[in-house]
């Protein structure tokens, strides 16, 4: 059984707009991501749209956990949905020991004002078996929304 903890976050951001974050605990990995939007790398008056996003990875279990892959589910608000997996994140295969962490940042272009990403990572533990660690939902909003 899945054990998941999760709670929706606001967070500042440089634009001075508000985006919320999320933070979920799965199998004791801590995901927190924060959002922001990127005025000046987006162009919304041709649809162009550019935020970063920040990972933090906490290992909160009593084993280690590698990252194998990820997979995530992005909609905008015209309820165009796009799935991106992959190996690792950003080129790394981050290692976690019990009380390690790991953070990284990316980008996601939206065609529209606002968006949504989730997903999962899947991880392996020493001994070979790999599980699920959710991406709880999180919001990409960009300007007058």
């Amino acid at each position: 059984m899945m054990s998941l903890a999760y709670r929706a976050t606001t967070m500042a951001t440089s634009s001075a707009r508000t985006c919320k974050g999320s933070e979920c605990v799965t199998h004791g990995i801590r995901i927190t991501v924060e959002p922001r939007y990127l005025p000046s790398h987006s162009d919304p008056d041709n649809g162009r749209y550019l935020f970063n996003y920040k990972v933090v990875m906490h290992n909160e279990g009593q084993s280690c956990a590698r990252l194998r892959s990820r997979k995530w589910v992005i909609v905008d608000s015209a309820g165009e949905q796009h799935e991106v997996q992959g190996l690792g994140v950003v080129g790394h295969h981050p290692n976690l020991s019990p009380g390690d962490h790991f953070e990284y940042s990316s980008f996601c272009p939206l065609q529209t004002a606002w968006g949504t990403m989730q997903g999962t990572y899947v991880m392996e533990r020493d001994d070979g078996s790999l599980f699920e660690v959710e991406i709880a939902r999180f919001f990409l909003i960009g300007p007058h929304q």
